[in-house]
């Protein structure tokens, strides 16, 4: 009898053609479950929206993450050359399709040595991580692996945390004639602020070490009775900056006039280099002719959202330059791919021949 199998660019073609921005997940968890079931795993659709598999019955419980969602904006699905474009192709169908073709491809010695559990998640776009989140409290792994672009060649390490700001002022309106300002003047001064300060704090510092800022809404109600006008700015927060600290900075810069909500509060994120993930890591990597390189990123992905809960090695990998995510022309190199579903394998099997297990009593799968 054949193995099961899926030719890897048509399963990914496949599940890029389905839309599937941050909420509207369910028929594209539906195409992978679907493919997670004819490649001979237990496969389903969970309550989050997420594309849930397990493969394999050993003692040793390996994760597999990587989110399914996408942002707006449609990338016309087509092949030019070794170029396969979609939205998502990158950031992040592109590594859980990695890493589902990865896990279905191991040898019958690693499936009695560990279980593999991929999650396709949901929302991690959005604030809300929705599907992250479900998971966090049902699965007890003692490896992760969370599903972002790094390049087939890289391992990241660590992402920035996160906080999100929208501050709001409203007053009574007056004449614009009078010298005194506005509750939209008001807002700029407080955003104005912030940013000297953040400036102040990066002086002589890396790039992975700064606090961000980015501007993302401005709004202005057409004044009455009241002016009303809101702000909505994040900050990327470094390992030094943790979001409990960062809020009692920008409350001390806030006015008692200017209502301040907070929101999205990640923490930062950075793991060791030397564990046995990693290590098996460079292995996969290696064995493909790829030369290993650590990486830290400025974002936020589902690995701040689950490090609270999960102490164990994580990383994040998957093919694809994550300075293609959310462009018009987010594609991945079809080599490029390929080369990262056979490192990934390589290095699955590496881990379960060298990795034990730590004792720890594990949840039934829901």
């Amino acid at each position: 009898m054949a193995e099961p199998h899926l030719e890897p660019v048509e399963f990914l073609r496949g599940a890029l053609e389905i839309p599937s921005v941050s909420g509207s997940e369910r028929e594209v968890a539906k195409y992978l479950a679907a493919g997670m079931k004819r490649l001979g795993m237990k496969a389903w659709v969970d309550e989050a929206d997420n594309a849930r598999g397990v493969l394999g019955h050993g003692p040793l419980q390996v994760v597999l993450l990587g989110h399914i969602d996408t942002v707006a904006g449609v990338v016309p699905v087509r092949i030019e050359g070794e170029k396969l474009f979609g939205r998502g192709a990158v950031d992040a169908k592109g590594p859980f399709v990695t890493f589902v073709l990865a896990v279905a491809g191991l040898p019958g010695s690693a499936l009695e040595a560990a279980t593999f559990h991929l999650v396709g998640a949901t929302e991690e776009e959005a604030p809300s991580s929705k599907g992250a989140r479900y998971v966090a409290d049902k699965l007890k792994p003692d490896y992760v692996i969370i599903g972002e672009p790094s390049g087939w060649q890289g391992i990241t390490l660590g992402y920035k945390g996160r906080l999100l700001v929208r501050a709001r002022r409203e007053k009574d309106h007056f004449h614009s004639a009078h010298q005194e300002a506005n509750a939209a003047e008001e807002l700029i001064s407080y955003f104005t602020s912030i940013k000297a300060w953040v400036e102040a704090m990066n002086v002589g510092v890396r790039a992975f070490d700064q606090v961000q800022y980015t501007l993302r809404d401005f709004r202005i109600q057409p004044a009455e009775l009241k002016q009303k006008a809101e702000l909505l700015f994040d900050l990327r927060l470094p390992p030094r900056l943790q979001p409990e600290e960062a809020i009692r900075h920008l409350m001390a810069y806030a006015p008692p006039t200017i209502d301040l909500d907070f929101s999205g509060r990640e923490v930062p994120y950075v793991g060791p280099k030397d564990t046995p993930l990693t290590r098996a890591l460079r292995l996969g990597i290696r064995a493909q002719g790829g030369t290993p390189v650590f990486k830290y990123k400025t974002g936020t992905c589902d690995m701040n959202v689950l490090a609270p809960h999960w102490a164990v090695p994580m990383i994040a990998y998957g093919p694809g330059d994550s300075i293609l995510d959310h462009t018009p022309i987010e594609h991945v190199e079809i080599p490029e791919f390929l080369k990262g579903i056979a490192a990934l394998r390589t290095a699955l099997e590496a881990l379960v021949r060298q990795a034990r297990p730590a004792p720890q009593p594990h949840t039934p799968l829901g």
